[in-house]
């Protein structure tokens, strides 16, 4: 009995991982705002940089909140705001309204980001950790493909894409209303919070790795997202509605492996299932960067999709188990570390207006090359 109401508390609690990935949505809307306002590569990834910048700012103080609110308040706090933020688009579409309500969007996926992922501890046993954390991560990334599908799908039917931000404010509505009416047991912080304990955390050389790797794989995610439809489009020399289409493979490929994931990370080693997965990921690109057919790199966006999908989770639950007496700290600092999709699709956008679309998604090579050195200095549990 203990077991499946353990079973009916964590349903909500993972449904609201799905909320979670409206974040992706900022990758298909940074192509329909630049298309639609005629921007450059560098303003128009102002779009996400405006998203993810809260990231920085406001993770460690989400982490020092949540220890006096509460977890499942401050998840439903993060709901409130990213449901205002999607009808923002509904009542007024300019390029600085567009910018406000990514920008609530980012801070209530901050805010999410930093409270779901140990609200999820609180109604899953410590030894599945992390395969709860990639299954969270599938259900993500299940809207994250969604998003540009709904988004085509709106301009095409009724010449309006803004409609995708209707449809997510609904979803977001219902998720937080169950998440209220759901009972869950919060254990009492034993120590308070404070933003010299967050970042003093950073002194252990393990989570300073795991921080940046958060920083890198969350630019990689971030940049493919918002790279891939300009890069078709340059490429292959394909309308946006469909180039969209190629971002939407990219989070079919990450949902299947996050779904693959979240079964084999149960028997095997998170370790070495990260460095394999980055040996598949960095010749995939490659390849991609080297080839003009259109099937060919969509082939190499689907790999790229299925090798990084497990990245975040393996980093963010191997540091959780390093210190779990710290969660909320630990929470708050990598969860800064996704500003790093603010940073790395900026400086692939400057890269992008001077080399071309080539030259900025080979920046991600970079990254890459770092996320593997990381998999190599990752500690098993």
């Amino acid at each position: 009995m203990k077991e499946n109401s353990s079973t009916y508390k964590a349903i909500p609690v993972l449904f609201g991982f799905f909320v979670m990935g409206f974040v992706d949505l900022v990758g298909i809307a940074t192509s329909y705002v630049k298309q639609d306002f005629k921007l450059s590569d560098t303003l128009a990834n102002l779009l996400p940089m405006t998203l993810f910048l809260w990231f920085a700012i406001l993770s460690v103080p989400t982490g020092i909140i949540m220890s006096k609110l509460g977890r499942k308040r401050t998840v439903i706090l993060s709901m409130t705001i990213t449901f205002m933020a999607m009808l923002l688009p509904l009542i007024s579409y300019s390029f600085v309204m567009i910018l406000i309500a990514f920008s609530m969007l980012g801070i209530g996926n901050t805010i999410i980001q930093v409270s779901l992922n140990p609200l999820l501890t609180n109604v899953v046993s410590g030894n599945r950790l992390t395969s709860s954390l990639t299954f969270g991560q599938f259900i993500k990334a299940i809207a994250a493909f969604l998003g540009p599908i709904i988004a085509g799908a709106a301009a095409g039917s009724f010449g309006n894409w803004k409609l995708v931000f209707l449809v997510f404010a609904v979803i977001t509505l219902i998720s937080g209303l169950w998440l209220m009416i759901t009972p869950i047991h919060e254990e009492p912080v034993n120590q308070s919070s404070s933003f010299s304990s967050s970042f003093g955390l950073l002194k252990d050389r393990t989570i300073l790795l795991l921080f940046l790797g958060i920083v890198f794989a969350v630019g990689i995610d971030v940049g493919l997202n918002t790279t891939i439809p300009k890069f078709l489009m340059d490429r292959c020399n394909i309308l946006l509605e469909k180039a969209g289409l190629g971002t939407s493979l990219y989070f079919v490929a990450r949902t299947i492996g996050t779904f693959v994931g979240a079964i084999l990370l149960v028997k095997l080693s998170a370790r070495k299932f990260f460095i394999v997965s980055m040996f598949i990921a960095i010749p995939a690109l490659l390849i991609m960067l080297m080839i003009d057919n259109l099937w060919g790199i969509l082939a190499m966006i689907f790999i790229i999709g299925l090798a990084v999908a497990n990245v975040f989770s393996i980093i963010f639950s191997s540091a959780l188990k390093r210190k779990p007496e710290s969660a909320n700290e630990i929470s708050g600092l990598l969860i800064m570390g996704v500003a790093g999709g603010a940073v790395l699709p900026l400086i692939m956008g400057i890269i992008s207006d001077s080399l071309g679309q080539t030259g900025g998604m080979a920046f991600l090579l970079v990254a890459m090359s770092f996320l593997l050195y990381n998999a190599f200095k990752l500690e098993e549990k």
